[in-house]
């Protein structure tokens, strides 16, 4: 192993499954483990994708983490890990949220660009599945507005009232295909576009504009809580 290399990792904790990919001197691996407890898995997972690339935590010097949305101890989890490296090794952070990521893997893909080039007007929203029969949704314009999280039947009120062409990615309950859950005049994504892939987690670490919000989780809310007054 030669000494000062400089190991770049990847991590989404948000889901299942759990994310890794390790990149070092040419060498790239990924790593893929379904739970729901990944604390359990993560170090597991980083040891073996360091061991594939010749790496060591030590080795460790740049970090892209997944800020949300997802399970609030998985955010926590790759936040704290991320923090610990930054602390132990100087590693530097980035950070980027799942609309982000899926933002920029369908806004390289060639069949979003074609898409563009017919409907210059056209616009880009990701929707995802939030809990039960609701959904987190963003879309991305001049406005500039955050993700919503709404009910099923304010996200479908939301995209029909839409004036523009949309072109929409993500995914529904259990990673479902988002044309099975909503109809409309809209062009779906590719698939593959539309789940988190662990090479966009490396292609994105070092890019200035993920590095000043990268630990800072995004947590959503929705948007009405049911209140119980007291007896």
């Amino acid at each position: 192993m030669q000494s000062g290399q400089i190991v770049v990792l990847g991590l989404d904790t948000s889901a299942s499954p759990l994310l890794i990919a390790a990149a070092s001197q040419g060498r790239i691996a990924f790593r893929r483990r379904s739970g729901i407890k990944q604390e359990r898995l993560l170090f597991p997972a980083v040891r073996s994708a360091l061991e594939a690339v010749g790496g060591t935590l030590q080795e460790i010097k740049k970090v892209f983490i997944v800020r949300g949305p997802g399970r609030f101890t998985g955010i926590r989890i790759a936040l704290t890990f991320a923090s610990m490296l930054n602390y132990l090794n100087q590693a530097e952070i980035y950070g980027a949220t799942v609309f982000e990521i899926l933002k920029y893997q369908v806004e390289h893909s060639r069949f979003f660009q074609k898409w563009q080039e017919k409907n210059p007007e056209g616009k880009l929203g990701i929707v995802l599945h939030a809990f039960r029969q609701e959904y987190f949704l963003q879309i991305f314009d001049e406005k500039n507005e955050g993700p919503a999280w709404l009910s099923y039947d304010e996200l479908k009120s939301r995209l029909a009232s839409y004036k523009r062409p949309l072109f929409l990615a993500g995914t529904g309950a259990e990673k479902a295909p988002l044309n099975t859950i909503l109809k409309g005049n809209f062009t779906w994504a590719r698939q593959q576009d539309c789940i988190v892939r662990p090479e966009t987690l490396l292609t994105l670490c070092g890019q200035a504009a993920f590095k000043e919000k990268a630990l800072e989780p995004l947590y959503l809310k929705p948007a009405r809580f049911e209140l119980v007054q007291p007896k």
